[in-house]
């Protein structure tokens, strides 16, 4: 079984006398900031001059820098901007002021697997991943709960980075739920499958799909909405909270006999299984990496088009409708999707 952490394993003074910048202000940037600030620790904000985030986190009441002067009065630099924009900033803003014994941090080891930034030898390179969005590693921190981390190591120059990661993720509420030890290959790898073939790719596949199957059937489109997507929260907070056994033990037996009996008629086993070695291998061999480097560089032509798409989408259109028409349809702040 993996190594895990918890808050007695960790030390927070260990960020004694230490600035933190955190260069990215927007869901895991803002949760990760306040956080630790919330920890006691010392935090600055690293953004591009003139950004959207800048005013943000002033309001928040940080002293926010360019990225390359945070970096110059930082010890950790922890990068929490998208993936795709990480190298370029990396070299031009941070390189330059990343100095000895200094530590350079990650929630995603995409840029350091595939080779987009390669720190020097000589600083500390940590990994601290909450598994989940930075909207609820806010909220589950505010409630005195926390979000389950990863922890890495690619580099220890100073022989301290385990305890420094360490320290971060606990100041961030992480600890109080669980800290997993693994490695920046593993962590993307998994990540990027577990993204693309379940949680993103998948899931959405087969909610638009189910939704599509029963319209085009002539039933209600609002009746379609809450079966084959509405209910979908409520089916993972059962299996979040304590497995399949507990969500088919919450649901009728003839929802569980459905389960058996159909499940493998929508999912081939043989063939799904196949599908889903096809994506790891494109994760594991690069090809993912590089069609998604060049979809960047070459204007999101196809990124863009999927998600416009996906807007006009009927799934998209009713369900924006139907959560108007309920109790709750005024929520749209993000740090309570998980309540």
């Amino acid at each position: 079984m993996a190594k895990m952490y918890y808050e007695k394993d960790c030390d927070l003074n260990q960020l004694n006398g230490k600035k933190i910048a955190i260069v990215g202000y927007g869901s895991q940037g803002h949760a990760h900031a306040l956080n630790l600030r919330d920890s006691g620790c010392d935090v600055i904000i690293g953004l591009r001059k003139g950004g959207k985030s800048w005013p943000v986190a002033e309001k928040d009441g940080f002293q926010v820098y360019p990225v390359a002067e945070a970096t110059k009065a930082a010890d950790i630099i922890m990068i929490l901007i998208n993936d795709e924009n990480q190298a370029e900033m990396y070299q031009k803003d941070i390189a330059p002021y990343l100095t000895a014994g200094k530590a350079i941090a990650f929630a995603h080891g995409f840029n350091i697997r595939y080779q987009q930034i390669q720190p020097p030898a000589d600083v500390d390179v940590f990994m601290a991943a909450p598994k989940g969005p930075g909207h609820t590693v806010r909220s589950q921190y505010v409630a005195g709960k926390g979000v389950p981390c990863l922890v890495a190591v690619e580099q220890n120059a100073t022989g301290k980075a385990y305890d420094i990661a360490l320290a971060y993720i606990a100041g961030i509420g992480g600890a109080r739920a669980g800290v997993m030890e693994t490695t920046f290959h593993d962590e993307t790898e998994t990540d990027l499958f577990g993204e693309q073939a379940v949680l993103c790719g998948g899931v959405v596949e087969l909610m638009k799909l189910g939704f599509e199957t029963l319209v085009e059937a002539g039933y209600e489109p609002e009746n379609a909405y809450f079966e084959c997507i509405h209910e979908m929260k409520l089916i993972i907070d059962l299996i979040n909270k304590g497995g399949v056994a507990m969500m088919n033990y919450s649901i009728s037996d003839t929802a569980e006999y459905g389960e058996y009996v159909s499940g493998s008629r929508i999912l081939p086993y043989e063939q799904t299984k196949a599908n889903m070695k096809a994506v790891l291998n494109d994760i594991q061999d690069g090809t993912f990496a590089g069609k998604w480097i060049a979809e960047n560089k070459n204007g999101r032509t196809f990124f863009n088009s999927k998600r416009a798409l996906l807007a006009k989408h009927p799934m998209e259109t009713v369900g924006a409708e139907l959560r108007k028409n309920m109790l709750w349809g005024d929520d749209a702040d993000p740090d309570t999707a998980s309540n």
